[in-house]
């Protein structure tokens, strides 16, 4: 699985209403101090509809990249249940929290 592959597949894992910051993706796929090249690998997202990157946000709380512009980003994440306060997201109520077993990243089981 290419670097690439394994930002895309931690970003599938994070739920609807929560977000994860580029450096928590990082850590989670074994590469911590890899947060710029996360967004990177997320700018060239093939599948956005099964890979959610606009759920990946900036340690601040800020927005960080989005193709459709930052104001859109956020309005998506508020319509999913995402805290917003001050165009910031509250990541003390909506951050993911990746499990510590989870290196290895592959995607999400489909349920049947």
């Amino acid at each position: 699985m290419t670097f690439a592959e394994k930002v895309w597949a931690a970003t599938r894992r994070v739920p609807r209403g929560k977000v994860a910051t580029y450096k928590d993706i990082a850590r989670a796929i074994g590469a911590p101090s890899a947060a710029r090249a996360v967004g990177n690998a997320l700018n060239k997202n093939p599948d956005t509809r099964r890979t959610p990157c606009h759920r990946v946000v900036r340690s601040d709380g800020s927005a960080g990249g989005y193709a459709s512009g930052a104001k859109k980003k956020i309005a998506r994440l508020r319509s999913e249940g995402v805290r917003i306060i001050n165009e910031h997201v509250d990541l003390g109520c909506c951050q993911y929290i990746f499990s510590a077993s989870k290196k290895t990243m592959s995607p999400p089981k489909r349920a049947r």
